[in-house]
């Protein structure tokens, strides 16, 4: 990232996020559920929660915790199996409203979107006011809650939706950027994770305001190419533009085993339906990549993973197969027994070369 532009600073960007999605659908759908600890995902002892209700957060409950945790932090959380075409449709009308504001959509998942409404269909003046005009048609189309955040970049936007949840919005202005990513910690920055910022935390460095006192070339010496984002944003500059048409660069499917897999045959007789997932997406998009990630996660939940970036795309199922099955071969004998295996395809592109289309996670 280059010096920062002055029309930078004019953009009018909203993070809208929907409020414990799946969970609120669930509860949405079925009166018995509201109020209580609600939990979509799997309730077996090898199960993780996908989304937790506010209720159930209040215990601790979050999404990616293993159900038998969750159990224990709430014993009276209700497990609902996920409905996800229920999801995908609620999803779709979201979309369609966001759309009658403006056609620059950037959408992370089903449940969150950036859109620049810089230039709005409907002449709306303050970014503010069709942030709560497209929050209330959320709630009278879908009776779901929305939270939203308006900013003059992404990285702010995404700061400023999550300070008022649930059900509310919050503005972070040009004036107020800098100050306002001075007190935070870096574990919340968005796009830093808990590795990350326990890199930091190893280097004396807390807060936005103290990345902001290190030099470009310290933080590049220790972050790479990582290090640049970090310098400017902690100066509450992001210029990364609201991309209407966001390219999928990877796609990739996993499992939970009921239990844990020891022997090689068992494991590569799991993996088949997981590149059958991956290669389906291949053949439905006519998208082709060139390197194969196995994911591994053992029974005490460490995870490592294996990768092979090749000369050119893989070109068949087959071919997917046998580089799959070659870094499962190659990291055999595994330490520990496995409880979750996972295989993607990353550095996308289509058939002829081009650039891939955006789609939704398998």
């Amino acid at each position: 990232m280059t010096e920062p532009s002055t029309s930078a600073a004019h953009r009018k960007i909203i993070h809208v996020d929907m409020d414990a999605f799946y969970a609120s659908v669930e509860q949405r759908d079925d009166p018995a559920l509201r109020g209580k600890p609600v939990a979509v995902g799997g309730s077996r002892e090898r199960g993780v929660v996908a989304a937790a209700s506010y209720e159930a957060r209040k215990f601790g409950v979050r999404s990616a915790m293993p159900s038998v945790t969750a159990r224990r932090q709430c014993p009276d959380l209700i497990f609902v199996k996920p409905r996800f075409e229920v999801y995908k449709a609620i999803s779709q009308q979201i979309r369609e409203i966001f759309a009658e504001h403006t056609a620059i959509i950037e959408p992370l998942s089903l449940d969150e979107a950036y859109l620049d409404v810089t230039q709005n269909l409907q002449n709306i003046p303050l970014a503010r006011d069709i942030a709560l005009a497209i929050r209330a048609k959320i709630k009278e189309v879908t009776g779901l809650n929305a939270s939203a955040g308006i900013s003059y970049n992404k990285f702010l936007a995404k700061l400023a939706s999550d300070h008022r949840k649930p059900n509310g919005q919050y503005v972070i202005s040009p004036e107020m950027g800098p100050t306002f990513v001075e007190s935070l910690p870096v574990g919340k920055f968005h796009g830093i994770g808990p590795a990350t910022a326990a890199k930091f935390n190893a280097l004396g460095i807390r807060t936005g305001q103290d990345i902001r006192n290190q030099t470009l070339e310290f933080l590049q010496g220790h972050f790479g190419k990582a290090g640049t984002y970090y310098y400017w944003i902690s100066r509450g500059v992001d210029e990364r533009p609201v991309r209407a048409n966001r390219i999928r660069k990877s796609v990739g499917a996993e499992n939970t085993f009921s239990s844990d897999l020891t022997s090689f045959e068992a494991m590569v007789a799991e993996l088949q339906p997981l590149i059958d997932k991956v290669w389906g997406h291949c053949e439905r998009t006519g998208n082709r990549g060139r390197t194969v990630t196995l994911k591994i996660k053992f029974s005490d939940f460490e995870i490592v993973s294996r990768s092979r970036t090749l000369a050119s795309p893989v070109s068949s199922r087959a071919a997917l197969t046998t580089r799959s099955v070659g870094l499962l071969e190659a990291a055999m004998p595994l330490p520990k027994p496995v409880r979750l295996l996972g295989v993607s395809l990353s550095s996308l592109q289509s058939e002829d070369g081009a650039e891939p289309q955006f789609g939704l996670p398998l």
